[in-house]
């Protein structure tokens, strides 16, 4: 390895690092603008100046190779006289907005010019002006302040995968913005705000709405998809404000989807923050005893000559429910003596038997070590763009295959379509497709099956078949599992893990929905479930526990506002089967409480026994039920086994289970912002549900 010295002082550091690397790794700043260590080098900024032995001028160390030998100085007069230089050109055309600017107070000009600027400036002439560009309804644009570090052309191009950004002109006359003017189409797109490092970017929501020092910032998790993305919640008051990413290498590394940064905004409007019971045809306010009340007059006292037989009563666990309200809700069902219990919504053929049937078992981070990726049924960059944004980075590093199994799509990254017949499956397995060829080759192939293919009637029949591939072409093999599903609802593999679905003779959701139509389900309660066909719940006894008043709240009986995941302490497993947690960033609004605390308030009312009285004897029942909650942020290699239904694939073709990326959930389906992006992008508010048989 080369030697170098910095300051006086000798390291030995990798081959093929930067001047800059190996001063980070030395423990030496470096100030920079257009460095970025997840971005391509661009040296343009020139604010890494340093002086090198031998060399007649400063060199930028961000694009300048390490070289045995290299005698290095990071703060000599030359140094110093360079980097005053570069801030003082930086800061001609700069215009003084700090005091109304949002990037104020986190700022990387405004510490780098307190830290390396020079007290004063020779230059008086007059600040240049840039018209505005209009990059969508989530990036506010003021151009006259971009200092031309090209940080958003080369996120644009390199991570998000959309070549929509660019520069024209030259020297002063420079200006970056989009080819045609659009509102910029990637999924990813907010991040350019974090990296830019002056005020040109900034959050058009967000506007003029508070300052940095003003927040209450609060660590938690990303429940709007399975990906569980490590984000920073921002808030002030009961407000929140803003939603930031969060660094984690093995998840999100350090983006964040539009939906999950800026769909916050839906966290404050059609709320449930008070109990309602259904009077006369219409839903009226109530307290929580008359709607416990109301509850207990249906069901019955379970002590009393009023119980209902449990045969009669079914719960549906939704998409965003935490693991504390889904075990809570087993415990209610269980001493119902109820046996009709499904977390999957959208009708997913999934089992609990073998839990690497259901997780994406290479994990987010080992994507990054395939060489050859099937996609069945799912369009990752609607479903999971930081997933996405991880296979094209595979991409990227070359030597990667990918192939597609579902209708045309364009995933940012360079894919075969096998068409939208599933039946290509079958022929896979027998080896009379070309690709079968390509997966024999393949030192570490995955699979990636979606919702699009699981909701399906032959979903099972599908799952076996990917079953098959993984078997027959050492996807699983010591070390390495290349069978992955990808969900789509934050709840599902949790549910999954603490056996929230029904056993042999009990009904699924579809199961339910018909057993409510035709009046041998009389009470279904359901925990977030907003996915559904509530015309076919018409007939029964509805409870709705969640926390905005979308589809479930609309055709329920009784209400029970619950806290949105802003607003509790709750666990939940993502899609590679990761345990974590939320934590209380505001309170719940109004009379709203955490959904464990109503569940288990409700089973006393009901005369049910209660094994807990706290969230830690809770979490407590959690480890007993399932020991994977004892591990937060770990990754459990889950046991091969068989799973999969035998059956014949159907001949119709695959759909995607995601239409509108903006608009999933309650909590984004409330989001004006969300609503502005299905505006701008031309998309209808489509329900996430899988295809119908």
């Amino acid at each position: 390895m080369p030697k170098v010295t910095i300051d006086g002082v000798e390291y030995e550091v990798e081959a093929g690092l930067t001047l800059l690397q190996a001063c980070e790794i030395a423990g030496i700043e470096i100030p920079r603008f257009c460095y970025h260590e997840r971005l391509r080098i661009a040296g343009n900024c020139r604010m890494c100046l340093v002086e090198m032995e031998r060399s007649p001028k400063p060199v930028a160390s961000c694009a300048m190779p390490v070289n045995d030998g290299m005698v290095v100085y990071t703060n000599s007069p030359m140094v110093k006289a360079a980097r005053e230089g570069v801030m003082e050109f930086l800061l001609i055309n700069h215009p003084l907005d700090c005091p109304i600017c949002d990037q104020g107070g986190e700022c990387d000009l405004q510490d780098q010019a307190v830290a390396y600027g020079a007290a004063d400036s020779p230059f008086h002439e007059n600040k240049r002006a840039v018209k505005e560009k209009n990059f969508g309804p989530l990036i506010n644009t003021a151009m006259t302040r971009c200092i031309h570090c090209t940080r958003c052309i080369r996120f644009a191009t390199d991570i998000a995968g959309v070549e929509e950004l660019g520069a024209t002109g030259r020297g002063e006359d420079m200006e970056v913005g989009t080819y045609v003017t659009k509102a910029l189409s990637s999924e990813l797109s907010g991040n350019m705000i974090d990296l830019c490092p002056v005020g040109a970017l900034t959050s058009k929501p967000y506007a003029f709405s508070a300052r940095s020092w003003e927040l209450k910032k609060t660590e938690s998790i990303d429940v709007l998809d399975a990906v569980g993305s490590c984000i920073r919640v921002d808030s002030r008051g009961g407000e929140v404000m803003r939603v930031l990413p969060r660094l984690h290498e093995d998840i999100n590394e350090e983006w964040i989807s539009d939906k999950t940064r800026f769909a916050c905004d839906g966290l404050k409007r059609q709320r449930l923050d008070r109990p309602y019971v259904r009077r006369d045809g219409r839903l009226q306010e109530a307290t929580w005893d008359e709607a416990f009340a109301a509850i207990r007059d249906r069901i019955g006292d379970i002590k009393g000559t009023k119980a209902a037989r449990g045969d009669k009563i079914a719960a549906i666990a939704g998409d965003m429910a935490c693991c504390e309200s889904i075990l809570g809700l087993k415990d209610l069902m269980t001493g119902l003596a109820s046996p009709h219990m499904d977390c999957r919504q959208d009708g997913a053929r999934l089992s609990a038997d073998s839990r690497a049937s259901y997780l994406f078992n290479t994990g987010i981070a080992g994507i990054e070590k395939s060489d050859l990726c099937l996609l069945i049924g799912t369009n990752p960059r609607i479903e999971a763009p930081i997933i996405n944004a991880r296979l094209r980075k595979r991409y990227l590093m070359g030597g990667f295959t990918a192939a597609t199994i579902g209708p045309e799509a364009d995933l940012t990254y360079g894919v075969e379509n096998l068409g939208s017949d599933p039946r290509v499956l079958k022929k896979i397995i027998s080896g009379d497709h070309g690709f079968a060829e390509l997966l024999k080759g393949a030192s570490h192939p995955m699979l990636i099956i979606g919702q699009g293919a699981l909701t399906r009637p032959d979903g099972g029949a599908i799952l076996n078949a990917a079953r098959g591939i993984a078997d027959k072409y050492g996807l699983v093999k010591d070390g390495w599992n290349g069978f992955n599903v990808l969900h789509t609802a934050a709840a599902r593999v949790g549910g999954l893990d603490l056996g929230f679905i029904p056993g042999e003779g009990s009904r699924d959701v579809n199961g339910i929905l018909d057993g409510a139509m035709n009046g041998d389900i009389e009470v279904v309660y359901l925990l977030g479930a907003d996915e559904l066909d509530m015309t076919a719940l018409e007939k029964a006894f509805v409870i709705y526990q969640g926390h905005h008043g979308d589809r479930g709240a609309h055709g329920a009986d009784v209400i029970l506002p619950g806290a949105a995941y802003t607003e509790k302490e709750a666990t939940f497993i993502n899609t590679e089967g990761r345990v974590q947690q939320t934590h209380l960033a505001i309170e719940p609004p109004g009379m709203a409480r955490p959904d464990w605390k109503i569940l288990r308030a409700l089973q006393q009312v009901l005369g049910l026994k209660t094994r807990y009285n706290t969230l830690e004897a809770l979490r407590g029942c959690l480890i007993e039920a399932n020991p994977i909650f004892g591990r937060l942020d770990h990754l459990t290699p889950a046991s091969w086994g068989g799973f999969g239904l035998s059956g014949e694939i159907k001949a119709p073709a695959l759909a995607y289970p995601i239409i509108n990326f903006y608009m999933t959930d309650p909590i984004s389906r409330a989001s004006e912002t969300m609503a502005q992006c299905s505006e701008a992008f031309g998309l209808v508010q489509a329900r996430k549900t899988g295809t119908d048989g």
